[in-house]
């Protein structure tokens, strides 16, 4: 069969064959899922953590100063996530994108976003200046979260395949994750009014630690928070 052939062959069929959908009680993995027409729904918190200015990070330092740099943060936010129930679902270049189902996702999200943000003040850019004494070089980086169902499929080809997140929070969550780093953690009102009050609500006055943005560029309305949780 020709490229061409083949091509042809799999769109058809693609929209032609019906889809056999279950409901998932877990983030599942490639494996869990056809190459075919089937997918798991889910309803889940979306994560996404972006590391801001890379383009320009990489165009001004060295190669092996800008690899640490990624290396540090996706590893941090990575541990971060985790240790909040998240499950990794990707890394791209210089974000990571994470997956929370359990019963708090929303909490357990946002209080990763504040996380990772300590993580950077306290951790990360220490770090470089310890290394790097005489270095201007400011860590700037965004989170963004969002919650809705998601339709999860399996797709590529044999061999070469991974999981597509089909869902308003998946795209949301990406979204906010590339907005301006005036704030460093984002949500939508979505994941706002489902927050426990242990994640809304900081420092001995209990203040809001999230700032009402109203109807963003977006098209829905978002919330940030430039707040700090601290790492022990």
């Amino acid at each position: 069969m020709s490229l061409l052939a083949d091509l042809q062959d799999y769109a058809k069929k693609t929209h032609a064959e019906v889809w056999t959908t279950r409901d998932g009680q877990k983030v599942p993995a490639a494996e869990d899922i056809k190459l075919g027409n089937e997918a798991v729904k889910v309803e889940a918190t979306v994560l996404y953590a972006d590391l801001a200015e890379s383009t320009q990070l990489v165009k001004d330092k060295k190669d092996s100063f800008a690899a640490e740099v990624y290396k540090n943060y996706l590893y941090t936010a990575g541990k971060i996530i985790r240790s909040h129930g998240g499950v990794i679902t990707s890394y791209d270049g210089d974000r990571i994108m994470a997956v929370f189902i359990d019963g708090a996702k929303n909490t357990n999200a946002a209080k990763c976003g504040l996380k990772i943000r300590w993580a950077v003040d306290h951790v990360l850019q220490p770090a470089v200046k310890a290394s790097y004494p005489k270095s201007t070089f400011k860590l700037k980086q965004k989170v963004g979260i969002d919650t809705s169902p998601l339709f999860v499929a399996r797709t590529g080809i044999r061999g070469s395949n991974d999981l597509v997140w089909v869902g308003t929070s998946a795209n949301n969550a990406a979204k906010m994750a590339a907005l301006p780093t005036t704030y460093s953690t984002y949500i939508s009102a979505a994941t706002y009014n489902r927050l426990l009050d242990s994640s809304k609500f900081g420092g001995p006055n209990k203040k809001n630690m999230w700032t009402d943005l109203g109807s963003s560029q977006l098209g829905y309305t978002i919330y940030g928070s430039s707040w700090r949780w601290s790492i022990s």
